[in-house]
């Protein structure tokens, strides 16, 4: 069996970015970008499909023997080494003409993301990171940088993205956030991955939000965690497995967690 490093992982993550965003960006905008409706209701443009087509053959002739799973394709393979893939993060976004949308790649050993790339081609920005290596990322026609989380350490100092009201309201957890909005610096709704990538970058403090699948969540992990962050679920639970996400840069998370969670009955 062929062994790979997380560097050899991790650039083939990147050069499957760099296809899947020429595709994207050419269908951006387009006048005849096809959108349906999936059963669960979410959208799904022409894009989406052919950037996950792209990644997913890539990984077929580079990568053989690894399983993937994929927002638009569902899961091919089994094994240790899984590829987790959502071809256009920010669908609605993308469909809208907003330019907050990207492409995640990860790789995860036995559950365990250890390889992350997060390409946001509107946006001009990527970054990415591999277990041990740091993170990192490069802004169109720049160096890349190394990637470093906040040094906020209290919570009345933090600045906070939960992304969706309606979200934290369907978990029943509305009160709660509500609640940390008024203990925080700044509050705002950024959304989508840009929001995790912001706090990896140390501009946000804490990022969370509900109704989360693998896909959205492995690619981040990875960068956050190698810039000195913390993921879980809100709940507390490690990895992209338990349907939401909580970042922060380490120094909040218990606090995050303990405001976020469920009011005890008096």
């Amino acid at each position: 069996m062929t062994e790979y490093t997380p560097s050899d992982d991790l650039a083939l993550a990147l050069a499957l970015a760099a296809n899947a965003d020429h595709i994207s960006l050419d269908r951006f905008q387009a006048l005849d970008l096809v959108v349906t409706t999936k059963p669960d209701r979410t959208p799904v443009t022409d894009a989406d499909q052919a950037v996950e087509r792209s990644i997913r053959s890539g990984i077929e002739a580079a990568r053989p023997a690894d399983s993937i799973l994929g927002e638009e394709y569902g899961t091919q393979g089994s094994g240790s080494r899984q590829w987790i893939i959502d071809p256009i993060d920010g669908t609605a976004n993308f469909l809208r003409g907003v330019p907050i949308w990207g492409t995640l790649i990860a790789l995860a050993i036995d559950g365990v993301p250890i390889v992350g790339v997060v390409s946001a081609p509107a946006l001009g920005k990527r970054w990415w990171a591999a277990k041990g290596h740091g993170a990192w990322g490069q802004a169109t026609g720049h160096e890349e940088r190394p990637l470093r989380v906040s040094s906020v350490s209290e919570i009345a100092d933090a600045s906070l993205s939960y992304n969706s009201i309606s979200g934290w309201d369907e978990a029943g957890r509305l009160d709660e956030v509500l609640a940390l909005t008024r203990r925080v610096w700044r509050s705002r709704a950024i959304g989508d991955m840009w929001a995790y990538m912001l706090l990896a970058e140390g501009s946000l403090d804490v990022v969370g939000e509900f109704d989360l699948k693998p896909y959205d969540m492995a690619a981040l992990i990875p960068i956050i965690e190698e810039a000195g962050g913390r993921f879980t679920s809100v709940d507390g639970e490690a990895g992209p497995w338990s349907g939401s996400g909580l970042a922060t840069n380490g120094l909040l998370h218990d606090a995050a967690l303990d405001a976020l969670s469920p009011k005890k009955s008096a």
